[in-house]
């Protein structure tokens, strides 16, 4: 998913169909890029599960998949606490060693 993620065009994508489902030609429309080539985004997008894709006719439609996302913000979510942990444990070890203060709180 970060992978997906890191192409401008491909977020900008995924903001487009945030909006609401669209078809692979008019999303194009905004991107001065081939349809192959804005093909090849949509299937990084898909593979990554970001979107999903229909067809109604000839047409394929694209919508935003949020479930990869809400799992990535879980899991970053989870780290930034640990990380805030740990710098907490950090930052009262030196407040304790410039005060000369023990660990039991003597």
């Amino acid at each position: 998913m970060f992978a997906a993620l890191s192409d401008a065009t491909r977020r900008d994508m995924l903001a487009q169909l945030s909006a609401g489902e669209r078809n692979i030609g008019s999303l194009a429309e905004r991107y001065r890029i081939s349809q192959p080539a804005v093909s090849k985004h949509v299937r990084v997008l898909e593979r990554a599960g970001l979107v999903t894709s229909y067809r109604r006719g000839r047409q394929s439609f694209l919508r935003v998949n949020t479930e990869p996302m809400d799992q990535a913000r879980g899991w970053i979510s989870y780290y930034t606490q640990f990380w805030k942990r740990q710098f907490n444990a950090v930052d009262e070890y030196l407040r304790r060693s410039e005060t000369g203060e023990r660990e039991d709180g003597t």
